[in-house]
């Protein structure tokens, strides 16, 4: 999506002109396989990294566009959300002290963000999935202002042609609706890029097919969103329901998501993924294109292939080939998008080590996974991965089954050393960055479980919130410290400097575990809910989870007291009592906005809702620990 000028809602006309020259760029592409233009001059590797930016309270910060105006270097790009950040490293021989240099450049890309982000009031943070992420920052006002993000929104929704929904069930479940495509800007990943001749191109993709579930169960950073503990790397099932345009319907229809693994393995050439790209997804993005690459080869020329390079960066495949063009020469890369960003830039080098010395060590050993394990396999234990990171069991070559770790210690991490000492890396490089991984794999500490480590440390401590800012904090700090994320000290409450920034908006501390009733529900039945739950109101909904009215404890209290005094013993139902004029609040509301209308309609408690549905509530004893921290403070100076 590198590219500025494209645009959604293609006419008849201009859908076809632009099939024309994607098919001929599909054309072109075969001519230069057959042409042995593709072939591999040198084994080149390369990587996009991507970054959250947060501000002082541990929140996005949505500065990004400024952020790349200071930088003034071409490397760095904005993303979908303003806070988000991408810088490209250079592209490097794959040899002698390759990853250390990868790693010298990500530190020293990060340290120029980090300056100019200072210099703005805000940090630079690499995370799979920022803890402190609310589901308010996605609104469409933080999308960047660019051409390419607002057509991408166009074309993925108008295609839905209905909300996104979301559904993910882990330690904790996570159900809702979103309306646009900026669930995507809530993933940060380390792309990493191998360069391969056409000739080889399907084996080393096969294999890197075969290779991605073990590698990211390594690797697994992202196992919470919105507070809830889902998948040890949430990033898969998130990024596939993100822009997933499929719709329900009547009848069962194979339709596949625009986000996948795969269902095949490929037999011989590149273009099989384009040509199966093309059949199944929809042109949603063209743009105007000048150059024939037939006529273009005929000169002698390296065409762009710009139509299928548009189309391709619509279809998001977890291990996606990409052509290019460098220093006046075609090539192939594979492009594996699983890893996430974080802990470290060295575990993000250990990581992507690992996904190298396998695709070269495994080539050697196994000259074609196809004959020896099945796609669905490779589907499966990928799956597996992204759920149960290194907890998880994965079918393997040998047709038996074998626990994520000791895979990866007895057979995969040595295959991954071989490989990368024949391709001529240095040894000390080797040491370096799969000792991580297999020091990490040794004790089990991923940097997802690190933070579900930390998060279970704090339970006991501070609110959801404060927790989750602490855990942010804490992130930042020791990832600064530059030691790999399995021997970081767990996050403690005080990492975060402070309650303040934890109280900003109602979202941030309001109770989501609502305990509510219909409004023909008994009375008593609320009145025993009170008592055995220790609460004082009682929200009102009806089946479509739409606030109709509020209980509290004095108007159960009353009532009763009239009951007994008129001595009345029909059932009396919940309508009957409920208070239906009520003062609510959405989750961005400002705290001190909240506070003032407690005061000034003088009631207890506030509905939360949002587009008309009961998503939390927040009542005075939430104010009671504010009040709290406040005379501490002031008892403290």
């Amino acid at each position: 999506m590198g590219t500025q000028d494209v645009r959604a809602g293609l006419g008849g006309p201009e859908m076809r002109e632009f099939m024309k020259h994607l098919l001929a760029d599909l054309r072109a592409l075969e001519m230069m396989i057959d042409n042995g233009q593709l072939a591999l001059d040198k084994r080149r590797i390369g990587a996009e990294q991507e970054l959250f930016l947060i501000d002082d309270a541990w929140r996005p910060a949505c500065v990004s566009e400024a952020l790349v105006e200071k930088i003034n270097d071409k490397r760095f790009t904005t993303e979908l959300a303003r806070f988000n950040l991408e810088f490209n490293l250079d592209p490097q021989e794959f040899g002698n002290r390759c990853l250390s240099e990868m790693e010298g450049q990500i530190q020293e890309m990060l340290a120029l963000t980090r300056e100019a982000a200072q210099s703005l009031g805000c940090e630079a943070l690499l995370t799979g999935i920022l803890p402190t992420l609310q589901k308010s920052d996605l609104d469409l006002q933080n999308m960047t202002n660019l051409p390419r993000y607002s057509a991408l929104n166009e074309a993925m929704t108008g295609l839905r042609g209905a909300a996104y929904e979301f559904r993910i069930e882990g330690i904790d479940e996570l159900s809702f609706k979103h309306y646009s495509v900026m669930l995507e800007a809530c993933n940060t990943s380390f792309q990493v890029h191998f360069q391969v001749g056409a000739d080889e191109f399907a084996r080393l993709y096969n294999l890197a097919q075969a290779v991605t579930g073990p590698v990211l169960a390594a690797a697994t950073n992202s196992p919470i969103l919105f507070g809830r503990r889902l998948w040890r790397e949430t990033r898969i099932a998130l990024f596939q329901q993100s822009i997933d345009t499929r719709v329900s319907g009547p009848h069962l229809r194979e339709v596949s998501p625009r986000v996948r693994f795969g269902d095949r393995w490929v037999r011989e050439s590149v273009t099989e993924i384009f040509q199966e790209d093309l059949a199944k997804y929809r042109v949603i993005l063209g743009t105007e294109i000048e150059e024939d690459p037939l006529a273009m080869l005929d000169r002698g020329e390296v065409p762009a292939l710009r139509a299928l390079l548009t189309h391709n960066s619509t279809v998001y495949r977890w291990n996606r080939p990409c052509y290019g063009v460098g220093g006046g020469l075609p090539h192939l890369r594979i492009e594996n998008r699983v890893i996430p960003a974080g802990p470290t830039p060295a575990d993000e080098v250990a990581n992507a080590a690992l996904w190298f010395g396998l695709l070269a060590g495994m080539a050697e050993v196994y000259p074609d996974i196809t004959k020896v394990m099945s796609i669905d396999d490779a589907k499966s234990n990928f799956l597996a991965a992204a759920r149960q990171g290194l907890s998880g069991h994965f079918k393997w070559i040998d047709g038996k089954e074998h626990s994520a770790r000791r895979l990866l210690l007895d057979e995969l991490i040595p295959l991954a050393r071989q490989g990368l000492t024949d391709a001529g890396i240095d040894g000390g490089d080797i040491d370096n960055y799969l000792g991580i991984v297999e020091e990490r794999v040794e004790c089990g500490r991923t940097g997802a479980a690190w933070q579900l480590e930390s998060l279970a440390a704090m339970q006991d401590t501070g609110s959801r919130g404060e927790r989750l800012g602490a855990l942010t904090a804490a992130t930042l700090e020791r990832q600064k410290e530059d030691i790999p994320g399995h021997k970081w000290k767990l996050a403690k409450i005080q990492d975060a400097g402070g309650w303040k920034h934890n109280y900003q908006r109602v979202e941030q501390y309001m109770t989501t575990e609502l305990i509510t009733v219909d409004q023909e529900e008994l009375l008593d039945l609320v009145a025993n809910l009170m008592d055995w739950n220790r609460i004082r109101h009682i929200p009102v909904e009806d089946s479509d989870h739409r606030l109709v009215g509020l209980i509290s404890y004095r108007a159960v209290l009353r009532h009763l007291a009239r009951r007994a005094v008129e001595e009345k013993r029909d059932p009396v139902s919940v309508s009957e009592v409920m208070r239906t004029h009520l003062i609510t609040v959405e989750p961005e509301t400002p705290t001190l906005e909240a506070i003032e209308k407690m005061r000034q309609h003088r009631v207890a408690c506030l509905p939360v809702v949002k587009e008309d549905r009961l998503v939390g509530i927040i009542t005075e004893h939430d104010f009671i620990d504010v009040a709290r921290e406040l005379l501490e403070d002031f008892l403290n100076r």
